[in-house]
Parts: structure tokens; C-alpha cells; sequence
């Protein structure tokens, strides 16, 4: 690991007055409008009591994309395809992506997909399990088969992934597996960046490598201690250094990620907000 990593075990506060690239935080207007998008599994109880009001209260916090997740409810908690595009738009937010099981069920999910107008479909889990070379491979190419489905129907398809995928075997990161045996045309990799530091690397590393592979973050921030998310600043992710390197990730939309809270998910969105209003 080069030295940078002992960046990403400091705060993000460490760098808050860094400057933030245009493409995602776009240059904060007097208002401090911030392009950023939320994950809905950070707000899962209150949306699935709730999806209506709990989307409004999203919408007061200033997030403008909306990433869904599946439930218990669907892929939009109780709301059909057409409901949750319609009432994103009434708030002023799009509907841009959406995890999904790449399953038997995916020509349906990709059917509600373009319904709802989502530019992304991301698969948010390997379709099998095995942490070995060969299984890697063969979810490259369950990947790539979904993937260029999904272009055809005109949607982007991805995958998420999460700390595991960073294990090595035999000499091979299983990430790196699966990112050189992608297609870039047809799989488009959302990096999750908590996880990657919990994993013990350094996203910055990845955006070296595979320069322009990653439209969508996660942002999310970790405690490495207790192995859980946290907000903004209290944690190991350099928030401040990644936003610098937007451009070499090729990134289009970050999705705010918080599934551990201090109080409750509303207060800590808002807390996030703020910190990046400040930079």
C-alpha cells in the first residue's frame, strides 16, 4: 500500500477545506445545492412504514438522486415503477438507479427498470457464492450476458460490492478477477468506498487501475474499530481526497450510504449534507 493510505485512517475533516470537482458535488451554488444521491436502504424501516412521506423528508434534506434497494415490499417498498418515478419527480429527484438480485426474476426487474426510468440497474450481491478464481470468472460472465440484456433495453448494468470481494487467492485479488474479466460496455461497477477501505485498500488505487470503471460511489464512511458505517468525518474514509479524484473514477452519481446511525438515519443524512456542504 503506498503511503497514501495513511490518509484514508483519518478523519475527512483532516482536508474540508479541499476543493470538490464539478461532475457530482457540482460547484455549490449560493444556495448550496448539491447533485448527491442517497441509497434508500439507509432510510429502509421509515420506508417501508412510509414511502410517500419518507421520500418527501429525503427530498427536505437537499438529495436530488435516488438509488432504491430491495424488500420485504419490492424494489420500491410497496410502490410500483411508475409510483416512485412519479413521485421522485414531484419532489424534484430522480429515481437513477437500483439494487437488484441478478436471479431468475431479471427480466422482470429490468421490465420495472425501464418503467421507472432508472439509468442503472445494479446488482448488489454475486449471484453465486464461492470465494474461489473460478467462480469469479464465472460471475464475469453471468455479468456480461446481463449486461448487454440490460443496453439493450437501454439500462446500465452493475455491481456493488462489499468487503469480501477484496479477499486474495492463490495471488489474485478476487476483485481484480472480476473487474478483468468484465466487459466495461456491459458492466458498470458502483464502488462501494467503505467497504474498500474496511477491506484494507485504497479506492484511489482502483481508480489508478482501472481508470474511468466506477460512474457510482457509495459514499460511505467506516469506523474500522467497530466495523460499521458512520457520519461523515468520524471515520477512515479521506471523504475530502476522493471527491478530488472524481474525474479519474469517471464518476457520474454518488449515492449517500449510512446503515449504522448516532440517533436516527434523518439526523445523520443531515449531518452528512452539512459536511459536504462545507468543503
Amino acid at each position: 500500500m503506498r503511503s497514501r493510505r495513511e490518509f484514508l485512517i483519518k478523519s475527512g475533516l483532516l482536508m474540508a477545506g479541499a476543493c470538490i470537482a464539478p461532475s457530482c458535488v457540482s460547484a455549490v451554488t449560493k444556495e448550496k445545492s448539491l447533485n448527491v444521491g442517497v441509497q434508500l436502504y439507509s432510510f429502509r424501516d421509515a420506508m417501508a412504514k412510509d414511502a410517500k412521506g419518507t421520500l418527501k423528508r429525503i427530498a427536505d434534506l437537499g438529495f436530488k438522486q435516488i438509488e432504491s434497494a430491495r424488500s420485504g415490499k419490492g424494489h420500491y417498498y410497496g410502490l410500483s415503477a411508475t409510483e416512485i418515478k412519479k413521485v421522485c419527480n414531484d419532489l424534484g429527484m430522480t429515481l437513477s438507479s437500483g439494487h437488484v438480485a441478478l436471479d431468475e426474476n431479471f427480466d422482470k426487474t429490468l421490465e420495472e427498470a425501464v418503467v421507472s426510468g432508472q439509468e442503472y440497474l445494479i446488482c448488489s450481491s454475486l449471484p453465486s457464492k464461492g470465494q474461489t478464481v473460478d467462480n469469479y470468472k464465472k460471475v464475469a460472465e453471468a455479468f456480461n450476458d446481463a449486461g448487454e440484456k440490460a443496453l439493450k433495453a437501454g439500462v446500465k448494468f452493475g455491481y456493488h460490492n462489499h468487503e469480501y470481494e477484496f479477499d486474495t487467492v492463490n495471488g489474485q485479488v478476487l476483485y481484480d478477477v472480476l473487474m478483468d474479466n468484465t466487459d466495461p460496455k456491459y458492466v458498470h461497477m458502483e464502488l462501494d468506498l467503505g467497504w474498500v477501505v474496511m477491506a484494507g485498500k485504497d479506492p484511489l488505487d482502483y481508480f489508478e487501475k482501472y481508470t474511468g470503471r466506477f460512474p457510482l460511489w457509495h459514499l460511505k464512511d467506516m469506523d474500522l474499530t467497530k466495523k460499521h458505517s458512520v457520519e461523515f468525518g468520524k471515520g477512515a474514509l479521506d471523504i475530502p481526497t476522493m471527491l478530488k479524484n472524481q474525474k479519474k473514477s469517471g464518476l457520474k452519481y454518488m449515492y449517500v450510504e449510512q446503515e449504522e446511525y448516532a440517533v436516527n438515519p434523518f439526523e445523520s443524512m443531515k449531518h452528512n449534507m452539512d459536511f459536504l456542504r462545507q468543503l
